[in-house]
């Protein structure tokens, strides 16, 4: 069922939008009539071209740093000063790097921070940020990006699959006590093709794909389907994970 018209007068700030999920998450919520928030942290130009391709205008791209809880503080402030709302929020931005879970020493202290940091720490700063505007929508929604690496211990790195499934719990504490006004849904895709894990190659994206019962490759826009999906449609749904890995967790 498509969602064209459904999130007309609504607000939806995605982080992490300039590129890969959150880009094609921008762009169906925009094709659905709402406003959007493009998130970025490095990517600038990126996340400027992504405004100008999103449908209808009022979207805006802003600096949202998962690192830095001061400036989360100031992107809702000013969010909840130029669009008077807030009505989805996606945490899609997030970091890894690939690290054999083999070598022990590779991973070290630095990379672990890094990935809780962005991964775990970012989301919920980000969160407990937008909670007071997502409650006075009456109708909020959080959608966390995840990964199935969070349930079978795979992924780009150990801790990688760890912050995810950090991240899958923390969705789920956050659904009890967010209710009845903001419903938090988790989606876990699997190896997305995009150019998020630096270092994998088509190589790899392809031997991925073959390994699942689906044998096809996973895309941005089809973790962005069940992300607005999860908005528009699942309106019963909360604290749930959607799997978006062609199978590949049978």
């Amino acid at each position: 069922m498509p969602a064209d018209g459904k999130l007309s007068g609504k607000v939806a700030v995605v982080t992490g939008a300039s590129s890969g999920i959150g880009a094609a998450s921008a762009r169906l919520f925009a094709e659905a009539g709402a406003r959007v928030v493009v998130g970025y942290n490095r990517g600038v130009d990126r996340a400027n071209t992504v405004i100008a391709a999103l449908k209808d205008s009022g979207h805006k791209a802003m600096h949202l740093p998962l690192e830095d809880t001061a400036q989360i503080k100031r992107v809702a402030a000013a969010v909840k000063e130029e669009f008077g709302r807030c009505d989805i929020l996606v945490n899609s931005a997030g970091f890894t790097r690939m690290v054999p879970h083999s070598d022990l020493e590779a991973l070290d202290d630095d990379l672990i921070d890094q990935v809780l940091t962005a991964n775990v720490r970012g989301p919920f700063a980000t969160i407990r940020a937008f909670v007071p505007l997502l409650k006075a929508s009456g109708d909020g929604v959080i959608v966390n990006i995840s990964s199935g690496a969070a349930q079978s211990g795979t992924g780009s790195s150990i801790i990688y699959g760890a912050s995810k499934a950090a991240l899958n719990t923390m969705s789920m504490a956050l659904a009890r006590v967010l209710g009845p006004e903001i419903r938090v849904i988790v989606v876990a895709p699997g190896m997305v093709h995009t150019g998020f894990v630096p270092g994998r190659t088509e190589e790899m994206m392809a031997k991925a794909a073959a390994a699942t019962p689906l044998k096809r490759a996973i895309e941005a826009e089809d973790v962005a389907l069940a992300v607005i999906a999860s908005v528009t449609h699942l309106t019963h749904t909360t604290g749930s994970i959607i799997s978006v890995d062609a199978g590949r967790h049978l």
